[in-house]
């Protein structure tokens, strides 16, 4: 088996905690009771058709975050990270998907984006051939914990999708930051490979209209999407912020980390 070797120009670091995230969320599906957060729905928009997502929590009403959720020192909680996004109304005019460029190989090294984080994702390794042609390994999606045996059945999703993005800041964002968006390699939290089914089912909606199936899921999502929010200084809509305070009174051991995106 042909394994490839992370590139230089990418960090170590990073590539370490997406491994680090694989390995205890394919533990995850060996235990039997899992709690789970509030996904707190709100209406929807015209543009972003509501969906509701299943829930579940511990007898003692003690939430816990899903295996992987980001984790360190000084930390900030859920809802104190909520707390600094800001104020802001969503504006989808002028936006196109075309507006972000994907995917690139910004390294040169063969394999674009949506290759890098496959081959970081991957819970058993797939062989890599030529143009970094993907065959075999093992995925395991988080939004609803299905593992996956091979790359094209995995989207690889923008945690804010692209639209999303764009309501809340990017627009005004020329073109090269709006690439370095959509091909964030830098921040372990920004793409995540999931089923394509999930993707599909979360298109462009926010966290007051859709949430991950999987309940043990949720809290970390919450905490992807904040920190990539902050990351990026998106704003923050009404309905979405009280969407991610309502989860976060059930997510209190749900600690958020993130590094400004330059």
């Amino acid at each position: 088996m042909s394994v490839r070797q992370p590139s230089t120009s990418r960090s170590t670091a990073v590539i370490a905690r997406r491994l680090a995230r694989a390995a205890p969320l394919a533990t995850a599906l060996l235990i039997t009771s899992l709690v789970g957060c509030n996904p707190g729905v709100a209406d929807s928009e015209d543009s972003k058709p509501a969906a509701t997502a299943s829930i579940s929590a511990s007898a003692s009403g003690t939430v816990s975050a899903a295996p992987g959720a980001p984790a360190g020192g000084n930390d900030l909680s859920l809802a104190q990270a909520i707390a600094k996004i800001p104020e802001g109304t969503e504006e989808r005019t002028g936006y196109e998907r075309d507006s972000f460029h994907l995917w690139v190989d910004a390294d040169k090294d063969g394999c674009d984006t949506r290759k890098e984080v496959l081959l970081a994702e991957a819970v058993k390794a797939p062989e890599q051939g030529a143009r970094c042609a993907l065959t075999g390994g093992e995925w395991l999606s988080y939004y609803d914990e299905v593992t996956v045996d091979a790359a094209t059945k995995l989207d690889i999703d923008h945690v804010v999708p692209l639209a999303e993005a764009w309501d809340s800041g990017a627009s005004k964002w020329n073109a090269d930051r709006r690439e370095r968006y959509a091909n964030d390699l830098d921040a372990d939290r920004s793409l995540v490979a999931v089923t394509a089914r999930t993707n599909r089912q979360k298109a462009d909606r926010d966290p007051a209209e859709w949430l991950p199936p999987a309940a043990s899921a949720q809290c970390t999502y919450g905490a992807d999407w904040v920190g990539v929010k902050l990351r990026w200084k998106l704003t923050a809509d009404t309905k979405e912020r009280t969407a991610l305070e309502k989860l976060a009174k059930n997510c209190s051991d749900t600690v958020v980390k993130y590094d400004v995106a330059p």
